[in-house]
C-alpha cells in the first residue's frame, strides 16, 4: 500500500506491506522504493516492511539545493512518526546506508538493527569529492547519457547479460530521478562526515552486505569496518557487484530475514 507523510512542506511517498516487527528499507542514489519490490514482497511475509522514496528520488519532491544525509534521516523519522512506529531495523543500500548511519546518530533509540547494504561509514576522499562535482556538471548537461553509462557499472560484468530486465528497471528508475534531485544528493553525499564512531559505539547489531565484485566500494575495505560494531554480522556475495538485491536475491533475503530475527529476538 502506498502512502504519504508530511515533511517540510512536501509529501514523502512510502510503501507499507505486511504485519509484525518493522523493517525500513532505504534506497540508494538514483533509486526509488520500487528497487525493493521483490525483496519487500518476501520480507513482508514475516515482517512489516516500510520502503521510502527519499527526497528528490522516486515521487518524493526535491526540498533544496543540498540534500544532506541528516536531512534525509529526518525525513525518514517523519515518515515513521506519521505511522506511529518507534522501533525498527533500518536497511540502507549505498546512499541509503549513509542515511541509515545519520539516522543512527540522530535517533539511536529508534534503531533495533542496522544493515549497511553495499555501503560504508567512511567519508568521501578528496578525489571522490572532486568526482562528485564533475558528475554534477555532467548531469546538468546530459542526465540521460550519465544514467545510461552508470547503471550497468553497478552490476558485476558477468551478470549484465543475465539480468537484462533488472538492469533495464534500474535504468528506468534512474532516468525518472529529476536533475535537481540528483545534484542535491551528490552535494549531500560529498559533505557527509565519517561515521566510524557511530558503528563503534552503537548498541544495536549491524549487518554488512558486501559485493565481492563491487566496482564502487572495494569489498576488502568494507570488511575492515565489520570489526567496529560490538555486535557485527557480514555476508560477502561472491558473484555480486553493487546491486545484491538483484544479483543475489535469495542470499540477500535470507541474510536480512535472519539478521532481523536476531535483532527482534524472534
Amino acid at each position: 500500500m502506498i502512502n504519504h507523510a508530511d515533511f517540510r512542506q512536501i509529501k514523502v511517498r512510502f510503501s507499507d506491506k505486511g504485519k509484525g516487527r518493522v523493517i525500513v528499507l532505504l534506497h540508494g542514489f538514483l533509486e526509488s522504493l520500487e528497487i525493493w519490490d521483490e525483496l519487500s514482497a518476501k520480507l513482508s511475509k514475516s515482517f512489516r516492511v516500510i520502503a521510502i522514496d527519499l527526497p528528490g528520488h522516486g515521487r518524493t519532491p526535491v526540498i533544496g539545493y543540498v540534500h544532506s544525509m541528516e536531512l534525509m534521516a529526518e525525513c525518514v523519522k517523519a515518515v515513521m512518526d506519521s505511522i506511529g512506529l518507534r522501533k525498527y531495523v533500518v536497511v540502507g543500500h549505498s546512499m541509503g546506508g549513509y542515511v541509515a548511519l545519520a539516522f543512527a546518530e540522530l535517533f539511536p533509540k529508534h534503531i533495533t538493527g542496522l544493515c549497511l547494504f553495499h555501503s560504508t561509514a567512511l567519508p568521501d576522499s578528496e578525489a571522490r569529492k572532486k568526482d562528485r562535482n564533475r558528475v554534477a556538471e555532467i548531469v546538468k548537461k546530459d542526465r540521460q547519457q550519465f544514467v545510461s553509462e552508470l547503471i550497468p557499472k553497478l552490476f558485476a560484468e558477468e551478470n549484465i547479460p543475465l539480468l537484462k530486465q533488472e538492469v533495464s528497471k534500474a535504468k528506468q528508475i534512474a532516468l525518472n530521478t529529476p536533475k535537481e534531485g540528483i545534484v542535491a544528493a551528490l552535494k549531500g553525499m560529498k559533505e557527509r562526515p565519517s561515521r566510524e564512531l557511530i558503528l563503534k559505539n552503537t548498541s544495536c547489531p549491524v549487518l554488512f552486505i558486501i559485493g565481492k565484485k563491487d566496482a564502487l566500494l572495494a569489498w576488502d575495505n568494507l570488511l575492515l569496518l565489520t570489526s567496529l560494531p560490538k555486535s557485527s554480522y557480514n555476508i560477502v556475495l561472491e558473484h555480486a557487484g553493487h546491486m545484491g538485491f538483484y544479483e543475489a536475491p535469495e542470499e540477500t533475503f535470507k541474510a536480512i530475514r535472519k539478521f532481523s530475527r536476531i535483532c527482534f529476538r524472534l
